[in-house]
Order: C-alpha cells, then structure tokens, then sequence
C-alpha cells in the first residue's frame, strides 16, 4: 500500500502521517529525515544534499527523487505513507515510474486543505525560549507572561523562519509548485481531500475514515 499526504505547510501532514501509519501499519517515510539521515552518515546523496543546504539553496530534484527511491527500493513490506514527497510534478511522474517496473501503484493520495490565512497563523505565531528552547505559539500555546517562557523565565524569540513574510513566501511557493500536483492526481481519481481544521485527532479521524471508505469503494 502506497499513500501520499500532500498539504502546505503549516497544515499538520508530517504529524497526520506519523499517525496513520501507526493506525494502520504503513511505514512513515518523510524527506526531511532521509536528508537528516543521509547527512549524519556523510552517504554520497547526503553530500551532495549538504553542498546545496549549506549555500540555503533547494535540493535538486534528482538527488531527492534518488533519495527517496532508494528508500523505497530497499525497504521491506511496501506499506508506506510518504510525508513530503513527490512536492512536483517531476518527482511525481519519477514515483509512478519507478513503482510501474515493480507493477506497484499509488493508492490514495491524501490533500489535507487548510485556508491560507489559517496556515499564516500557524505558521507565523511561533516563539522559542532562548535558554530551554521550549516553544510557543502566539494563538495556540502563548506563554503566561508576554515574551518570557513559562518553564524558566528565559526571553522569547521568533526565527526568520517564522515570522509572517517569510511564511507567506513559502506558501506561494509551496501552492505553485503543488497546484499542478493536485490536478495531476485528481485526474487519475486517487485525490482525497480533507479539511485540515480543527484538533488533531479530529482531523486523523476524517483521514481514517476517508481512507476506509475509499478502499471499500474500490
């Protein structure tokens, strides 16, 4: 079984794959820890990866696509949920290459859909303690006293990463590069959309019963 949860950041996939594959027995297998793997171990792929992360440059198609093949190619069982990947058109057309040699297919793919301006108050409300790195949000987690956490009193500090510019550019980014990836598979009829708002356990609930659906529909 092959499931592919694709949603712009901010809209809770990496925590959403890591559930269901614990519900229903799929490996989790996210792009941001095979890079960070493949870093540690100073793997061929990892050095090319780094050449590229360390100038804040993208990673090129290629060597994710190589990556995440060969992650694929060398597990065993083929029950996977995928976190992160394909984010294009090419990386997706690579995937169903590679799985078309083995006689394998995608199943479902999983379109978790938050409003943007949701995703912008995710994204950018996050603050971390610059002594114990505990973190906050301004909306969902805020600390007891403004700009001071909570556990050890340290000063409250948002990354570049997180503040409200930065997170509307990687959602631009983000919907361009992924508008043609859900066209692409809402043509194949394998594209399951999800609303994405509300808690946690909510949202895994619509995916696994979503899921459940499909495949007795099938």
């Amino acid at each position: 079984m092959y499931i592919i949860l694709l949603g712009a950041p901010g809209a809770g996939k990496g925590t959403q794959a890591a559930i269901i594959s614990d519900k229903i027995n799929l490996e989790h297998v996210a792009t941001g820890d095979l890079f960070r793997q493949a870093l540690e171990q100073g793997t061929g792929l990892g050095n090319k990866a780094r050449s590229f992360m360390d100038k804040g440059l993208l990673v090129p198609d290629e060597i994710t696509i190589e990556l995440v093949l060969g992650k694929l190619s060398s597990a065993e069982g083929g029950r996977f949920v995928l976190d992160g990947f394909p984010r294009n058109l090419k990386q997706a057309k690579a995937l169903d290459e590679a799985l078309a040699k083995q006689s394998r297919d995608i199943d479902k793919v999983v379109y978790i859909m938050v409003p943007e301006d949701v995703l912008l108050k995710r994204l950018a409300g996050r603050w971390i303690c610059r002594s114990c790195q505990a973190p906050y949000h301004s909306v969902d987690s805020p600390p007891k006293v403004e700009g001071r956490c909570d556990r050890c009193g340290g000063e409250l500090y948002q990354r570049p990463d997180d503040t409200v510019e930065t997170a509307r550019k990687r959602l631009e980014v983000y919907f361009a590069e992924t508008a043609p990836l859900i066209d692409y598979y809402a043509r194949t009829g394998k594209l399951v959309e999800i609303d994405g708002e509300g808690g946690v356990d909510e949202v895994s609930q619509r995916i696994l019963v979503a899921l459940s659906q499909e495949s007795r529909a099938e």
